[in-house]
């Protein structure tokens, strides 16, 4: 069992309500009510909320919807939070100046007067952290030392994932948003056992921050090949918890899967780390007893089929060549290839124009997210 600073009797609750475009931003606010976070978080201590972009360009389900940020840190201020900051991250192949921008966060964190960081920037300290927990893999991937940011010790963070598929763990959600905050760009080298990876950056997670909580978006909701190339189903829901398992288990409850065939659920529930049976978590607010969505994600892009046979297939015996040398910079060329040219231009740009159609068409213009 973890021995931790986490209070577990947060673990087993998700906070569930419907949303639409005329009331999203005091859903938020009524959410993080409901939860009483101003009563659990200490309002006073430095608090981080951590973006997801998953893609610099637009594209619906797929990083954190502006309306997410906007209502969450709007709401916050509400509760008297005196101390707020936007936390993003890059990877090799998604720049997060840019994403800031086109996704719209660019503008709300002006607009609100909220500072904001790039975790991965060349003015970030990175620290080598000797986890208490005993780790399953993180100490084998990285020999020479775990480095995590400064900037994330001690702190409240508060997770910003949407509803969404992964082509490598099955879902996104909370666990995985972690991913990119607290490692750095050599992060792909635990894609190969990257449930494992999930569990431990949890327990880091639970020695370094004062309090986790995450707020998740399923206004657009991703199925398919997730991240990036998917498409998107208007659900209008919204859920938070304190108990990152928990969040991810009804995510993907609510999308189709078996969270206990999740492995990262599985072994985060088996650790002590949080509840991943639905049948033991408390829902408060709307039932969703009835609802299965049948998302899949069976389905690969041309790039994850290749990282899938590199990772677990017949290429493994060659993945350090691959991937830790300098022929990694093809792989990392082949991505933006796939993702910014073909499938971007031919099939994404047309799914990006349908989500300016929904009824939530009319927020992406005001948040200055440009129609393609």
């Amino acid at each position: 069992m973890t021995k931790n600073k986490i209070d577990s009797s947060k673990f087993g609750e998700v906070f569930i309500t419907k949303t639409s475009p005329e009331n999203v931003i005091n859903d938020y606010h009524e959410l993080l009510s409901k939860a009483k976070i101003h009563k659990k978080f200490n309002l006073n201590t430095h608090t981080l909320l951590k973006a997801n972009i998953s893609w610099q360009h637009y594209f619906p389900a797929c990083s954190t919807a502006p309306w997410q940020l906007d209502g969450v840190i709007r709401g916050l201020r509400s509760l008297n939070f005196k101390k707020l900051e936007v936390a993003h991250n890059g990877t090799v192949v998604v720049n997060a100046t840019e994403g800031k921008i086109n996704n719209g966060f660019y503008a709300i964190e002006n607009d609100l007067s909220i500072p904001s960081t790039i975790l991965d920037q060349p003015d970030q300290e990175w620290v080598q952290y000797r986890p208490k927990e005993k780790m399953i893999v993180l100490d084998k991937i990285y020999k020479d030392g775990i480095l995590i940011p400064k900037k994330l010790i001690g702190t409240n963070i508060i997770h910003l994932p949407t509803v969404k598929t992964h082509v490598f763990t099955t879902i996104t959600g909370a666990m995985k948003n972690a991913f990119g905050g607290l490692l750095h760009q050599n992060r792909h080298w635990a894609h190969r056992d990257i449930h494992n990876t999930l569990v431990d950056l949890l327990k880091i997670q639970y020695e370094i921050h004062q309090n986790i909580f995450a707020v998740m978006d399923g206004t657009f909701a991703g199925d398919g090949p997730g991240p990036r190339a998917m498409n998107f189903k208007e659900k209008n829901i919204l859920l938070a918890s304190y108990d990152q398992v928990a969040i991810d288990a009804i995510a993907a409850k609510l999308m189709g899967f078996d969270p206990m065939s999740i492995p990262k659920i599985r072994i985060a529930h088996e650790n002590e780390l949080g509840i991943g049976n639905p049948r033991d978590i408390k829902i408060t607010g709307n039932s969703i007893e009835k609802i299965n969505w049948g998302f899949t994600d069976t389905k690969n892009t041309f790039a994850s089929r290749i990282q899938k046979l590199i990772y677990w297939g017949p290429l493994r015996p060659l993945e350090k060549f691959l991937l830790r040398t300098f022929l990694v910079n093809f792989s990392f060329m082949a991505s933006n290839l796939y993702h910014n040219v073909y499938w971007l231009k031919f099939i994404g740009k047309r799914r990006i124009r349908d989500a300016f159609d929904t009824q939530w068409g009319k927020l992406l213009k005001n948040y200055k997210i440009i129609k393609p």
